[in-house]
């Protein structure tokens, strides 16, 4: 059995290659790796002993020569390969090259190599968009709201879409929730992402370990015999109720390494209030029952850190707000970073990440005790709330698709079809036989049409809006009468906000009145 893997070298790429290379069946891992990256070549040096099982292709997955090469033969591909946060932020450039146009090239050359090759597309949690206590609880077919200038979310939405309207013969979509790896904190001690993180954002964590073992028991399981109910779906990859957290309590953790807390290095101002994205995955457990992946929580997690990073420790003597200063808040100078947005007048950030300028103010002169927590049965208006409740899944509170999506997909009529595009605003232009990969004809309330199978539309939860074709947001707009769109996007945005948020040319943040 031979595996093709692009993203070999990234965090969950390499965990993904530790793990398959246990299973003796598979006599050949092909990588395709950027001819810069370094960490190729110490991949090979790592796996040694299986040198001969180890193949690199030197190579981009925009290029179809080298992904021609990188496929030919394999029976799986695992598409791994993404430039995320910071990077893409930094090089927007690059996030839609390899984040779209790869896949979207990965594609097309599997069909023309050969259709039935299996393919294992690893979207993002991102794509939900910011989330807080009102509907902190997602699943599969929720509304995608990409959060307004994150290209990643955005050039990642686009390759789940061409993965999902592709014709290949097995494919499988698994959105991978946030990820702890050895490098988290070391790589987030150079960029301003750090604030991006909302203190009551809810976060699921999963090791890079744990998703590494989720591939290799996903080709094993399949390689023995096809797993039912599984290809041609769409899957969150959770990490389990333990691994269910806030921001806040995630960077609390981090820190108890040094000694301190989150209060003792931060001030709530530091962070942004809203356009983030993280999710609690009410189908966390999904995947799990189907390949038991799921062995690491985050306790495990900071432990080992602790475990092997013992410098970290030595920190406990330095005073915190020395540390706070030389460690975090030289980091107010990238940006990346709030501060850096308000001290060089970015409006449209200010107003995307916090409301305004006026907003983002009023926080500079909140304590902590006067900051809402919702660990500490706050929430975002600093109303009282019972948090273990809201942690709670049977208390969820679901999205409303316009139809029960609990239905098997033999249940599915032409009339739920109408009535998701109805409470999307829009309307539903073709003729549903009972194909759920079937292309369909579809109009959004602005009159636009667009082609997309009722499985990508109710199952997938894609509705299109300019985001697909172009670097522009508009969803306070559509959520004024998209009834879908509103349930989570008026949670931490007024109603009577009229904002286009875009990107120019050269990617300069620009905010235009849209109403």
């Amino acid at each position: 059995m031979k595996i093709a893997i692009t993203g070999a070298t990234g965090n969950m790429g390499q965990e993904a290659v530790a793990q398959l290379l246990k299973n003796q069946k598979i006599e050949l891992l092909r990588l395709l790796v950027l001819p810069d990256d370094k960490r190729g070549k110490a991949l090979l040096k790592k796996h040694k002993k299986d040198k001969n099982r180890l193949q690199i292709v030197w190579g981009n997955i925009a290029d179809s020569q080298a992904v021609q090469k990188l496929i030919d033969g394999c029976e799986y591909v695992v598409n791994m390969a993404a430039v995320i946060p910071p990077l893409s932020d930094k090089k927007p450039e690059k996030a839609i090259e390899c984040n779209q146009i790869g896949v979207q090239n990965l594609i097309s050359t599997i069909k023309k190599v050969n259709p039935s090759i299996k393919l294992i597309h690893i979207s993002t949690v991102a794509l939900y968009g910011n989330r807080n206590s009102r509907h902190p609880w997602a699943r599969i077919g929720d509304p995608l709201l990409v959060s307004p200038f994150d290209i990643y979310s955005a050039s990642k939405l686009r390759g789940e879409f061409a993965v999902l309207e592709n014709e290949l013969e097995n494919w499988v979509v698994l959105r991978q929730t946030a990820m702890l790896h050895k490098r988290m904190l070391s790589d987030n001690i150079h960029d301003g992402l750090m604030f991006h993180t909302c203190f009551n954002a809810p976060l699921e964590w999963v090791t890079a370990h744990d998703s590494g073992v989720l591939i290799a028991n996903i080709i094993k399981k399949d390689s023995e015999s096809p797993v039912q109910n599984f290809w041609k779906r769409c899957f969150n990859i959770g990490g389990g109720l333990k691994n269910q957290l806030t921001g806040y309590d995630t960077l609390n953790d981090g820190f108890k390494l040094i000694g301190g807390s989150t209060k003792d290095f931060f001030k709530p101002y530091f962070n942004a209030i809203r356009n983030f994205h993280g999710v609690w995955f009410a189908d966390y457990d999904e995947l799990d029952k189907l390949f038991g992946y799921i062995s690491q929580d985050t306790t495990d997690y900071w432990r080992e850190i602790g475990r092997t990073h013992k410098y970290y420790a030595m920190a406990k003597i330095m005073p915190k707000g020395l540390i706070s200063k030389l460690v975090i808040q030289r980091l107010f100078k990238d940006d990346n970073s709030p501060a850096y947005w308000f001290a060089h007048n970015d409006e449209p950030r200010l107003v995307a990440y916090f409301g305004g300028r006026y907003e983002y103010l009023k926080l500079k002169n909140i304590e902590w005790k006067d900051f809402p927590l919702l660990n500490e049965g706050k929430d975002e208006n600093g109303k009282n709330i019972d948090f273990a409740a809201l942690k709670d899944p049977k208390n969820a509170i679901l999205i409303d698709y316009g139809y029960d999506i609990t239905k098997p997909d033999d249940k599915i009529t032409q009339a739920d079809l109408k009535n998701v595009a109805a409470k999307h605003a829009g309307k539903f232009l073709g003729s549903f036989d009972g194909d759920m990969y079937k292309k369909q004809l579809w109009q959004t309330q602005d009159g636009e049409e667009f082609s997309a199978s009722a499985f990508t539309v109710l199952r997938a939860g894609h509705w299109y809006s300019s985001i697909y074709k172009e670097n522009t947001w508009d969803f306070d707009r559509l959520a004024k009468n998209d009834q879908i769109f509103a349930q989570v996007w008026l949670d931490s945005h007024k109603a009577d906000e009229c904002n286009l948020y875009r990107f120019d040319e050269k990617f300069n943040a620009i905010r235009e009145e849209n109403r």
